[in-house]
């Protein structure tokens, strides 16, 4: 039987556990038989368990070890895709660095390593493999989506200033990237409020979190899912948007 949508081939970083496999699940439900490359900074348990899950639906999987921080590994990684893939039709940038750091107690460290992480890494794949993504005989042509946060639109939170500053210049990038880009690839980015609360650190105490979700109008967190459904939408669906932002927030903006 026919398919009734065409094979993809997508390439989500830190695509092994939580969002970001989340979105790989949806690429892989939505085009059955579809090529999935997810990098992760470990090739542990995480991955394997991802691998297995999304054959069963379909897809073929490739796992990369990749740290989004190590530059120099992002560009001769792009170099390597480039030799051994002739396109690609997505592109998803949800690695991400996610730190508490209080001002009185942040270092020159901690704003290289989110920037490094979070702008400059992704940067550089989206340049390295822009050549790969404009080969794409995808209908409406290839896709990248990056993860951004709501708060760095203007919604600023307190002891964030390196996760901040970085995904407030990813969100730049993404609106430069489109006018870069343009008209072969479709560049967006997906900014959640939160999206599954973390097991540790301050988000995961309940009170912060009862106080949080006071101010969403749909008064829940959201999952996974949610924010996953807004990428695929994004990188394979959105035929006439580029350089948007798309907010996935329950409401938070507007409270």
């Amino acid at each position: 039987m026919t398919p009734p949508h065409p094979a993809i081939s997508a390439l989500i970083t830190g695509g092994t556990r939580r969002v970001g496999l989340a979105i790989a699940r949806a690429f892989a439900n939505h085009r059955r038989g579809s090529h999935l490359i997810l990098t992760t900074r470990e090739v542990g348990p995480d991955a394997n368990s991802a691998k297995r899950e999304l054959e069963s639906l379909g897809a073929t999987v490739a796992i990369e070890r990749l740290d989004p921080g190590d530059l120099t590994a992002v560009e001769a990684f792009t170099q390597s895709l480039g030799r051994s893939q002739s396109s690609l039709d997505a592109l998803v940038l949800n690695a991400s660095s996610y730190d508490e750091t209080p001002l009185d107690e942040i270092r020159a460290a901690d704003l290289d390593r989110h920037m490094r992480v979070n702008a400059f890494g992704p940067a550089l794949l989206a340049r390295g493999l822009s050549s790969l993504l404009a080969k794409s005989t995808y209908s409406h042509g290839a896709g990248i989506v990056a993860m951004a946060d709501m708060h760095v639109l203007g919604r600023p939170r307190k002891n964030l200033l390196a996760y901040s500053m970085s995904k407030a210049a990813l969100v730049e990038a993404v609106r430069t990237l489109a006018r870069e880009l343009a008209p072969r690839v479709r560049v967006n980015a997906v900014a959640p409020g939160v999206i599954e609360w973390p097991t540790s650190g301050p988000d995961a105490d309940p009170d912060f979190q009862a106080a949080y979700l006071k101010r969403v109008p749909l008064s829940r967190a959201g999952s996974a899912a949610d924010a996953a459904e807004a990428v695929r939408w994004l990188a394979l669906d959105a035929s006439y948007t580029t350089g948007e932002i798309l907010r996935v927030d329950g409401g938070r903006w507007l409270a």
